[in-house]
């Protein structure tokens, strides 16, 4: 089993990149903002608690993410590896998701960072927001997402770093270029 944290600021192409890695490897992919969305979508109790904190553009509390990162685990025993997109955003999460993994008997083996810088950020995410219309890239919960990310979730990667678990790609360019160079750290080790 295989499992890897893809880390990266909002519009980095983490959905995109996962994708493909889901097809070449057969991950299951756990999106932490898939999870809230469709907990919202479908009004589960999780739901109304995720609706209510992100459409005010803050971080969901760390019990609400473990316990849908849990149900989603859970559901796939015989998975071959877990991708984890989104999570954890904060050194605690970390904390929870390496002691979580553990009494799993397993561990998170990879953390892939996709370099990309606020502007190109910006830029992917004005793109997406006219294509996709989510609620999640309007400009005022964009800028509270974006500056969370640049000033609290980005010391996560020290955390890995001390580690030697973390490996970082650079995002921007070609998206089969980017996802080689995400294939061969994997396939290295």
């Amino acid at each position: 089993m295989i499992n890897l944290v893809l880390f990266g600021p909002p519009g980095a192409g983490k959905g995109t990149q996962s994708e493909k890695l889901i097809q070449k490897y057969g991950f299951v992919h756990i999106s932490t903002g898939d999870l809230f969305r469709w907990h919202t979508k479908n009004d589960t109790p999780l739901g109304k608690r995720v609706k209510e904190i992100m459409n005010s553009g803050a971080l969901v509390p760390d019990e609400i993410t473990i316990a849908m990162l849990k149900e989603e685990l859970d559901k796939n025993p015989q998975a071959k590896g877990f991708l984890f997109d989104g999570f954890p955003r904060t050194v605690p999460q970390a904390e929870a998701l390496d002691k979580f993994m553990q009494a799993n008997n397993t561990a998170i083996h990879y953390v892939i960072a996709l370099e990309v810088t606020e502007e190109e950020v910006r830029n992917r995410i004005a793109k997406r927001r006219t294509i996709e219309n989510r609620v999640d890239d309007e400009e005022e919960k964009l800028n509270k997402r974006i500056t969370e990310y640049f000033t609290k979730t980005i010391h996560v990667l020290p955390y890995y770093k001390n580690q030697r678990r973390l490996n970082t790609v650079h995002g921007i360019g070609d998206i089969g270029e980017i996802f080689n160079n995400i294939a061969t750290i994997i396939d290295k080790k």
